[in-house]
């Protein structure tokens, strides 16, 4: 099932820096969530863009346009 906030890039990588799996969706929130499984962390990471989308819907409010799109549809 797609969801609306599909066309949002998010992503999990590894961060030499902090040491740990580091999730984000830019021009979404500038928040990250952060790990040491990459699974866990883009399912936290998939959450809290879910919980984004409750509140916008709550307030009635449309979903912002993707200023950075995903490289790769969802199947």
């Amino acid at each position: 099932m797609r969801k609306a906030t599909d066309i949002y890039h998010h992503w999990v990588a590894w961060s030499e820096e902090d040491q740990t799996d580091i999730g984000r969706c830019p021009n979404r929130f500038r928040g990250a969530v952060h790990g040491e499984d990459p699974l866990q962390v883009a399912a936290e990471l998939q959450q809290v863009i879910d919980e984004w989308e409750e509140v916008h819907a709550q307030d009635c409010h449309p979903l912002p346009p993707a200023l950075i799109r995903p490289t790769m549809e969802y199947v």
